[in-house]
C-alpha cells in the first residue's frame, strides 16, 4: 500500500534558524505544501518580522548566536504574542532539553536531523489543535479569581484576560470536559495529543505546572488543579 502524502493545512509559518541552507530547504519544502513561509536568521530578525507580519506558527531553532530559542520563547510567552504556537528545533537530544523547551512555553520539540515530512505532520497537528471548533459548547468554569472559557481558551478575571498556549489549551479542554473526575496521565496524554504529535507523562506534568502558575493562588498547594497520588489529576472548579 502506498504511503499517503501529508496534507498541509493553510497557514503562515515563520522559520527562524541561523543555518542559511536549512532555512532555504524548509522554505522550499513547506512552500511546496501550500504554506506561506517567511524566514529569519536570528531572534532579533524574528522579532522584527513578528512586529510587521501575522503568523500562525513559528518554527524556531534553539541554538542560535545571541538570543537563544528558549529565551525568545519565554519572552514571547510574556508578551502580546503569548498564544503564537512555537515548534522548537534542536540538535540536543537530552530529555532535560526537551523539558526546558516545554517549560519555556513551546508547543512541540523536534530533534535535528529530522525528516521534512515529520515536520509537516507536526505543523499540521499544532495548526489543527490551535483551530477553534465552531461547535465547541461554551461552558465557563469558575477557578477562584479566574473563569475559564473553553471556546476562547482564555482565563479571565475582573482585571485581565490570559490566553493559553496551544498545549496548555489542549490539556485544559480535556480537564474541563470532565470536572471532578480523576484523569490519569496516560488518559490526559492520549486525549490532549493530536495526530503525529505524541505527548508523554512528563509533558503532562510540565503543562500542569504551567497551568497552576496561572490559575492557582498558591501553585505549591493547588486548590483547583489537584494531584491524586498514584492516579493522576482532577480539575475541581467552583460550583455555579
Amino acid at each position: 500500500m502506498p504511503i499517503s502524502k501529508p496534507f498541509a493545512l493553510a497557514g503562515h509559518i515563520l522559520v527562524v534558524d541561523d543555518d542559511t541552507r536549512l532555512r532555504g530547504l524548509l522554505a522550499r519544502y513547506l512552500g511546496s505544501q501550500s504554506l506561506i513561509v517567511t524566514t529569519a536568521h536570528s531572534a532579533a530578525d524574528a522579532r522584527g518580522k513578528l512586529k510587521s507580519l501575522s503568523f500562525d506558527l513559528m518554527v524556531l531553532d534553539v541554538m542560535m548566536p545571541g538570543e537563544s530559542g528558549f529565551e525568545l520563547t519565554r519572552a514571547l510567552r510574556d508578551s502580546a504574542l503569548r498564544t503564537l504556537p512555537i515548534l522548537l528545533l534542536t540538535a540536543k537530544g537530552e530529555t532535560v532539553d526537551r523539558i526546558n523547551g516545554l517549560e519555556a512555553g513551546a508547543d512541540d520539540y523536534l530533534l535535528k536531523p529530522f525528516e521534512p515530512r515529520e515536520l509537516l505532520l507536526r505543523i499540521n497537528a499544532i495548526l489543527r489543535r490551535a483551530a477553534k471548533p465552531l461547535s465547541t459548547p461554551v461552558r465557563t468554569l469558575g477557578l477562584g479569581a479566574w473563569r475559564y472559557d473553553p471556546e476562547r481558551d482564555e482565563l479571565t478575571s475582573d482585571i485581565e484576560t490570559l490566553a493559553l498556549t496551544g498545549m496548555e489549551a489542549g490539556l485544559m479542554r480535556v480537564l474541563a470536559a470532565a470536572p471532578g473526575q480523576i484523569l490519569s496521565r496516560e488518559t490526559l496524554a492520549e486525549r490532549s495529543s493530536a495526530a503525529g504529535q505524541p505527548i508523554n507523562d512528563r509533558t503532562i506534568d510540565v503543562q500542569v505546572t504551567r497551568l497552576r502558575r496561572k490559575i492557582e493562588k498558591d501553585p505549591r498547594n493547588p486548590r483547583y488543579l489537584v494531584t491524586v497520588r498514584g492516579e493522576g489529576y482532577v480539575l475541581k472548579p467552583e460550583s455555579p
